[in-house]
C-alpha cells in the first residue's frame, strides 16, 4: 500500500466513478419500454441488446476487476500455471457455440428468465430448479465480494480512508460510496446500466493494457530483463525445499493445468451472470456471433496476464500479490494515467458486480419466490421483489468483504466454482436429450456437491485453514487434479445410472413442456420470424 494519497490520480479516478454513475442512472431511460414493470425489462434489459451491446456486456460481465487483480497475481506467485486463465476462456467460446443458441432460443419462445426456469420446463421438477437456483446465488455471492475487494485494492493503493489506526468506518467509507451508487442504479435501470457502463469499462481496460505491455517495460529494461527477472524469482526454493514456481509447466503439474483449465471452462456460462447477458441478446445469431469475436478478449487477457512478470521486475507486491497490479500501476505510469488504470479496474468491479446481483435477484424471484413462496406474484410484483433483492445481495457481499479475511473471499471464490460445475449436466443435457430422468440429475448433483465441498474443505489455507484450494488427487488416476471436474464425473456417472435404475423401475417423470421446435433457429428469433412477446413461464 502506498502511503498518502495520490491526489492526480485520485481526482481522474472519480471523474471517470462519476462518469459512469451519470451513464447508469440514465440508462434507465434507454430503450425503456411501455411494459417496464416486467421482469425480463428489468433483469434482461427487454432482451433487446444487439452484438455490439451483447459482447461489451459479455466481456465486462466475464472478465471483471478481480481478473485484473487475480490472474496477475497467480502469474507473480507461481509463473506458468497462472496462465491457465488464457487456454480455458479460449476452450469455452467452442464448447458454449454448440448450447447456448438453443439454450438462448428455448428461453424466447417460453419466456424463461433464468437457466433454473429452463431446468423446470424442460424436466418438470421444482426440486431440481430450486437446487440450480440455489447453486446459482450460492456461487455468486462470492464473486460479487471478490469484485468489492477489486475496488478496495485500487483504493488502498490510492491511499483513499485513512491509515490502519482510522476507525472502520472512516477507512471503508470511499467502498460505503461506491457501493451505495452501485446498488442505486442497478435498482432503477437494470441491466441496461451495466450494458452502458460496460463499453466506458472495456474501452479503458484495452487502453490500459496496451499501454502497459508496451511502456512499463520500456521502464523495466525490457522483455528479456523482465523475464530473467522472474525466472531468477521462480529458481528459488521455498520452505519446502522445491522452487516457488515455474516458468514452464513441469510434468507433475500437466494434469493439474489441464483439468482445471477444462473444468473452469464448462463452468464458465454455467454462473447464472454470463447466462444473464447471454439471454438479454435480441436474436439467436446475436449469441453465435459473440462466441465467434468473444476470444478476442482472451487476447487482452494473455497480456494482462503478463503484468505478474512485470510486477517482479519492478520489485512490487511482495507484501501482498493481491496488490502487484495497483502498487506496479502507481510507481511507474505518471500519477494522470494512473488514475485512468485504476478507474479500468474500479469500473471493471462495478459492471460485473451488477449483473451478478441482478442474475441472482431473477434467481431468487422466479425459482424462490414466484415459485414457492407467492405462485399468483403479477409481473409487477415479481419486479420489485427482484429490485429489492439486488440490493439485499450487494449487501451481503459488502458486509462479507468487510467482515472476514480477504483470503476466504478469494478461497470462497474457488469454491463457487467446483459448485456451479455441477449444473452443468442438468442445463447442457436437457438442451439435447430429454433422456435423463429428474431424480437421477437431482442426485447427481448432490453428490457433486457434496463431494467437491469435502474434497476443497480438506485443503489447508494459512489464513482460514480450509478451502485453500481447489486441487487434489483424482481418485484411480492418481494424479492431481480440479476438483470441479472430477466431482462432475462423479455427478454425471450417478446421473447416468440413476437414470437406467429408475427407468427400469418404471418411476415416473417430469412432464416436459417445451417442443422440439423451442430449440430451432427460429423460435422466437425477431429476425427470423415475427414473434410475440414471451410468455411468462410456468
Amino acid at each position: 500500500m502506498t502511503h498518502g494519497v495520490n491526489t492526480v490520480a485520485l481526482v481522474v479516478f472519480v471523474l471517470f466513478f462519476l462518469l459512469v454513475t451519470v451513464v447508469g442512472f440514465l440508462s434507465a431511460r434507454w430503450r425503456r419500454a411501455d411494459n417496464a414493470l416486467q421482469l425480463h425489462e428489468w433483469g434482461l434489459g427487454g432482451r433487446s441488446f444487439g452484438t455490439w451491446i451483447t459482447w461489451f456486456l459479455l466481456g465486462g460481465d466475464l472478465y471483471t476487476a478481480y481478473t485484473f487483480i487475480a490472474v496477475p497475481a497467480s502469474v507473480y506467485g507461481s509463473g506458468a500455471s497462472g496462465f491457465f486463465a488464457v487456454p480455458y476462456t479460449i476452450i469455452a467460446y467452442p464448447l458454449v457455440f454448440l448450447f447456448l443458441p438453443r439454450l438462448w432460443s428455448v428461453a424466447r419462445a417460453r419466456g424463461y428468465v433464468t437457466p433454473a426456469d429452463f431446468v423446470r420446463g424442460r424436466y418438470g421438477s421444482r426440486g431440481l430448479a430450486l437446487a440450480v437456483a440455489f447453486t446459482g446465488i450460492l456461487a455468486t455471492m462470492p464473486y460479487i465480494a471478490l469484485q468489492l475487494v477489486g475496488i478496495q485494492a485500487v483504493l488502498d493503493t490510492l491511499g483513499v480512508g485513512g491509515g490502519a489506526h482510522s476507525n472502520w468506518f472512516v477507512k471503508d467509507l470511499p467502498l460505503f460510496i461506491a457501493f451505495a451508487v452501485l446498488a442505486a442504479y442497478t435498482y432503477s435501470s437494470g441491466l441496461r446500466a451495466p450494458a452502458l457502463i460496460a463499453f466506458v469499462k472495456d474501452t479503458l481496460v484495452y487502453i490500459v493494457i496496451i499501454v502497459a505491455v508496451i511502456y512499463l517495460p520500456m521502464r523495466l529494461g525490457g522483455y528479456g530483463h523482465i523475464f530473467d527477472a522472474a525466472a531468477q524469482k521462480f529458481h528459488t526454493k521455498g520452505k519446502n525445499g522445491q522452487p516457488i514456481g515455474a516458468m514452464v509447466i513441469g510434468p507433475k503439474a500437466q494434469w493439474s493445468y489441464a483439468t482445471l483449465a477444462l473444468g473452469s471452462s464448462l463452468a464458465l456460462f454455467m454462473y447464472p451472470h454470463t447466462v444473464t447477458g447471454v439471454l438479454a441478446a435480441k436474436s439467436r445469431n446475436t449469441v453465435r456471433r459473440n462466441m465467434a469475436i468473444l476470444p478476442a478478449y482472451s487476447l487482452m487477457l494473455g497480456l494482462l496476464a503478463l503484468l505478474g512478470f512485470l510486477a517482479i521486475a519492478a520489485g512490487v507486491g511482495k507484501s501482498n500479490p493481491q496488490l502487484a497490479v495497483p502498487e506496479l500501476f502507481a510507481k511507474l505510469f505518471p500519477s494522470w494515467f494512473t488514475g485512468v488504470a485504476f478507474a479500468a479496474i474500479g469500473i471493471g468491479a462495478l459492471v460485473p458486480a451488477a449483473i451478478m446481483s441482478i442474475a441472482a435477484a431473477n434467481l431468487f424471484t422466479r425459482n424462490i419466490y414466484k415459485e414457492f413462496i407467492r405462485p399468483a406474484a403479477t409481473p409487477e410484483q415479481e419486479t420489485r421483489v427482484a429490485k429489492f433483492v439486488s440490493l439485499l445481495v450487494k449487501v451481503g457481499a459488502l458486509v462479507f468483504v468487510l467482515g472476514m479475511d480477504k483470503q476466504l473471499a478469494i478461497n470462497m471464490q474457488l469454491l463457487g466454482g467446483i459448485w456451479i460445475l455441477q449444473t452443468c449436466v442438468s442445463i447442457v443435457a436437457g438442451l439435447f436429450t430429454r433422456w435423463f430422468h429428474r431424480w437421477g440429475l437431482l442426485a447427481g448433483w448432490a453428490v457433486g456437491m457434496v463431494y467437491g465441498t469435502w474434497k476443497a474443505y480438506g485443503i489447508s489455507s494459512a489464513a482460514t485453514h480450509h478451502f485453500g484450494g481447489s486441487t487434489a488427487k483424482i481418485p484411480v488416476i492418481g494424479e492431481i487434479g480440479y476438483i470441479g471436474l472430477t466431482a462432475f464425473v462423479l455427478n454425471l456417472v450417478v446421473a447416468v445410472v440413476l437414470t437406467l435404475v429408475f427407468k427400469a423401475l418404471g418411476t415416473p417423470d417430469g412432464k416436459d413442456e417445451t417442443s422440439p421446435a423451442d430449440y430451432s433457429a427460429e423460435a422466437g428469433d425477431p429476425e427470423l420470424v415475427d414473434a410475440p412477446q414471451p410468455a411468462v413461464a410456468h
